[in-house]
């Protein structure tokens, strides 16, 4: 939902910068992508056309504003940002990205949109940085676009989720984190609507977005890469997931307990003993940003749970889009000092600032 007009957080009234971690673009081109994807049924997968039919179709004022919102990195999102006080935003391919295209065509165009947002943000740079887009479907062109994307100064990679079906803890895709750890840099799992063999039951309520299936699904993808071993084999590996963590710091406790028990009673052929308890990694490889859950309560769970040098501030937008929800955490009951990491510094530290 838009803003009303009279919401205004002023930037520079407080004693840190506030920087938003997972901001949403995309080349004008890319809708055009989707619509052709989508008309021509080029893609098998039910929540995504439907979620991007109405994307493209919708007159209501938040697909406005959400439209509006991802092909800007100019004036139109500059004034949005003046008008929540947003200091710097890290931009990321809005979801899914290049991940429903053919190979050839996500490889190209991945390296379009991360040139397209170098240009753009060279015209503002004290206010954005990025993220590399790249395409899974050839892990080892993703690996040579992050070393790129490194090169050309963007600040780590963002994959949402799931490439057709198909997730990050399968070996095959293991040279995307060999490439992210390689350069000290941080891979961003950003969610997507879920595949076709899990988003029937959501599709039927409405649930297959932001509401709970984005969630639901990136969660789950952030568990596999733990539950393989992923950490275990590239130990200075950093990850960020968004929207408090996918629920993930909430449900540590069992994860944990259950996750012991099932390598215990050796019932899954898929699941080894790991090196470290599903909540250490949390705790030692995973970074969460806040975005879309602008909630007091949460927030201070999860610094409580993974430790205040590990939760980020992020809004969400174009998707998300609330000045006042950014007055609201300025006023939350914390230090000075854990509000400068969290709206900051962690910011600064994870991404290089």
């Amino acid at each position: 939902m838009a803003a009303e007009a009279t919401v205004r957080v002023p930037r520079g009234n407080k004693p840190y910068k506030r920087i938003a971690t997972e901001e949403g673009f995309c080349p004008p081109e890319l809708l055009e992508i989707y619509r052709d994807l989508i008309d021509n049924n080029k893609v098998d997968d039910p929540a995504f056309n439907a979620m991007f039919r109405f994307y493209l179709d919708s007159p209501s004022e938040r697909v406005r504003q959400i439209n509006n919102g991802l092909v800007s990195v100019g004036d139109f999102r500059l004034s949005q940002m003046d008008d929540a006080g947003i200091d710097k935003a890290i931009l990321t391919l809005t979801s899914p990205g290049v991940q429903v295209m053919e190979k050839d065509d996500a490889v190209s165009f991945a390296a379009y949109a991360n040139d397209w947002l170098v240009s753009e943000m060279k015209k503002n740079p004290d206010r954005f940085a990025g993220l590399t887009a790249i395409a899974p479907q050839d892990p080892a062109a993703a690996a040579r676009e992050i070393e790129r994307g490194h090169a050309l100064g963007l600040k780590g990679a963002v994959v949402n989720s799931h490439t057709k079906g198909e997730y990050l803890d399968d070996p095959k895709f293991w040279e995307i984190f060999e490439a992210a750890e390689a350069l000290n840099t941080p891979i961003y799992l950003h969610p997507q609507t879920p595949p076709k063999n899990m988003s029937g039951p959501l599709l039927e309520r409405g649930l297959d977005g932001a509401i709970y299936g984005f969630a639901v699904e990136t969660g789950m993808h952030m568990l596999r890469i733990l539950i393989a071993g992923v950490f275990d084999r590239f130990p200075k590996l950093t990850m960020v997931i968004g929207h408090n963590g996918e629920a993930l710091p909430f449900w540590l406790y069992r994860l944990d307990y259950m996750h012991r028990a099932g390598v215990a009673s050796q019932r899954y052929d898929s699941m080894k003993p790991t090196k470290r308890t599903i909540s250490e990694y949390m705790r030692g490889n995973v970074y969460i940003t806040t975005s879309g859950v602008a909630w007091e309560p949460g927030i201070k769970f999860c610094q409580q749970v993974l430790g205040v040098d590990r939760v980020l501030y992020a809004m969400d937008y174009p998707y998300q889009y609330e000045p006042a929800e950014v007055a609201k955490l300025d006023e939350m009951d914390m230090s000075d000092e854990d509000k400068k990491k969290f709206f900051q510094t962690n910011a600064e530290k994870v991404f290089k600032l």
